[in-house]
């Protein structure tokens, strides 16, 4: 009887979401050759593009930070960013593209916190990241100095670490300390995996969610984004009046 009933009682399907609703995307992974994103400027310029043509009016570009690996400095970042709006002015887009980064949460990037050379978006926003296989015990440290120092955290894909997927409470942590939560698009299409796709859709649902990103590395990930333009939970978050993206 519950597959039948699943069967012939879906949801209507919803029309693709316009993202010029959302209006900026906030995370995404396109100065070419720094890091694990686009490879070139040609590539760079086929991102925005695709973005142009889904209705973001900009983007905010975020290469990663890493300590150990990508060592990403504001003048790379700023250089590189220089060479991808060249090429978009001679290819006639029009869609804007500024730059921050993605911070991993290290050692070095809790130096560059005391000396306050990160680079931020829109109300002096700073994206960050932890690592995937558990909690970095200066977490709460590193938000409190942010703030201290005027910094707004926003933790990046807030739903893909799952040593939180059986602590929901964490999440409600986060955000009474001022913490934004970041979700990914690409999480509401089970691109991570089914757990992901159900904790994504219980932020969203609990009013957690306040910025949404793509995270955008290539043209796949493009792909993945168009085929979630008509999902439920996508539709709520573009319709969210508080979202930040829209103020940026």
């Amino acid at each position: 009887m519950g597959f039948f009933k699943k069967l012939f009682s879906s949801e209507p399907k919803l029309p693709p979401v316009d993202l010029s609703l959302i209006g900026t995307d906030v995370h995404s992974h396109f100065i070419p050759g720094i890091d694990d994103g686009a490879k070139t400027i040609e590539e760079s310029v086929a991102l925005v593009k695709a973005f142009e043509a889904m209705g973001y009016k900009k983007v905010i570009t975020t290469p990663h930070v890493m300590s150990d690996y990508y060592r990403n400095t504001p003048e790379i970042i700023l250089g590189g960013l220089e060479k991808v709006r060249a090429a978009l002015v001679e290819e006639g887009v029009t869609c804007e593209i500024e730059a921050a980064a993605e911070y991993y949460l290290d050692i070095e990037f809790e130096d560059k916190i005391e000396a306050k050379e990160l680079l931020t978006f829109g109300d002096n926003y700073v994206l960050f990241e932890l690592p995937f296989i558990s909690e970095p015990p200066m977490l709460s440290s590193a938000i409190f100095n942010m703030q201290t120092a005027g910094y707004k955290p926003v933790l990046a894909h807030v739903e893909r670490y799952t040593f939180w997927h059986n602590d929901y409470q964490k999440y409600e942590e986060l955000f009474d300390k001022g913490v934004v939560m970041q979700l990914n698009i690409n999480s509401l299409t089970g691109m991570y995996s089914p757990q992901v796709k159900k904790i994504a859709e219980r932020l969203v649902e609990d009013n957690y969610i306040t910025m949404i990103g793509s995270d955008c590395h290539n043209l796949r990930h493009v792909d993945m984004m168009q085929s979630c333009l008509t999902n439920k939970h996508l539709h709520q978050l573009a319709n969210k009046e508080d979202l930040v993206n829209k103020q940026l």
